[in-house]
């Protein structure tokens, strides 16, 4: 992989070698790689991402698609890794290669480290205005992207059933909240490009606050709530509970915040329906996840602890629903 990196990036960067080729830990669904180049006196730091063996959710995108929407986002002034190059077969597998930014994207770090007390103050408004940024992309400049056939909550509705039948196996609590879901649809909400997994974990960031939104393999038109109930997700809190919005701040001022950049009017009160909907879809995806290697497709202990989430969006499901629903 390094020979053909190398060869990828004399002619991208000018004569050099690769002086760092190391994975990272993390990453449920891609490889994730630091690269490092040198080139006479200068060494670019680069990132790579690389398909892994499988998918969390059905509709991820190709890393083919999700550099296309990376470059488009970047375009658009969304605070993202400065994409380079994608590569359709690097040792057998699709992959894309960006600038490598300074940050930190561990979440249970982001949330509790002190020098992050003053990033914690800023990312809810931060994090409110990168949406603002997404959702106003034109609609024309993704229609490489498929059109929602039914209303948006209504078509993850249906993937979250085929996924909780696809597990054969009973989960009361997960199918008690889909079936919920289905007795209270949402109105509805013009289209927008939907991140699909906005959220701590997936935002780097330094002491000073946000510096780029990363993984957009779920990008999708969707509904804006979408974006904005994710992040309230009981496990993106990484056990900052009190703090619903991922651990970090108050829903309230995130959310004036976005209406003020959006021009939207999405009161609190909307985000119920999909913070449920997210709730279910990670305990599904988590438990997806653990079979890859229950199966033996990809032995992971990781991939192995992922399923015990499951339990923990169970739980968090009845709690909502008992005392919201």
């Amino acid at each position: 992989m390094k020979e053909a990196l190398e060869a990828t990036l004399r002619e991208l960067l000018g004569q050099g070698e690769v002086v760092r080729l190391q994975r990272l830990p993390g990453g449920a669904s891609k490889e994730a790689w630091a690269v490092d180049y040198r080139t006479g006196d200068i060494l670019h730091p680069l990132f790579l991402r690389r398909v892994a063996g499988g998918v969390i959710y059905r509709g991820t995108l190709s890393l083919a698609t999700e550099f296309r929407i990376l470059t488009l986002a970047q375009a658009q002034g969304v605070r993202v890794p400065e994409p380079l190059v994608y590569l359709p077969d690097l040792e057998g597998k699709e992959a894309f290669l960006m600038r490598r930014l300074e940050g930190e994207s561990i979440g249970a770090r982001v949330v509790r480290r002190p020098e992050y007390q003053r990033a914690r103050e800023r990312l809810p408004e931060a994090m409110a205005e990168e949406l603002a940024k997404i959702h106003a992309i034109p609609l024309e400049k993704v229609l490489f992207l498929p059109a929602p056939t039914s209303p948006p909550w209504r078509a993850a509705l249906e993937t979250a059933y085929q996924d909780l039948d696809a597990l054969e196996e009973p989960h009361p609590a997960l199918e008690w909240g889909l079936r919920w879901l289905l007795d209270h649809p949402p109105r509805e909400r013009p289209l927008v490009l939907v991140h699909g997994d906005f959220r701590i974990g997936n935002l780097l960031v330094n002491e000073e606050g946000l510096v780029a939104v990363l993984d957009w393999e779920f990008a999708h038109l969707g509904d804006p709530r979408e974006d904005l109930a994710w992040p309230l997700v009981r496990a993106w809190r990484f056990g900052e509970d009190r703090k619903r919005l991922g651990g970090v701040g108050e829903v309230g001022p995130f959310l004036e915040r976005y209406n003020a950049r959006s021009g939207q009017d999405i009161g609190e009160e909307e985000l119920f329906w999909w913070e449920v909907l997210g709730n279910a879809r990670w305990g599904l995806g988590a438990l997806k996840q653990a079979r890859r290697h229950l199966r033996g497709e990809e032995r992971s202990v990781e991939l192995a602890v992922l399923g015990r989430l499951a339990a923990e969006m169970e739980y968090e499901i009845l709690h909502l629903l008992e005392r919201y629903g």
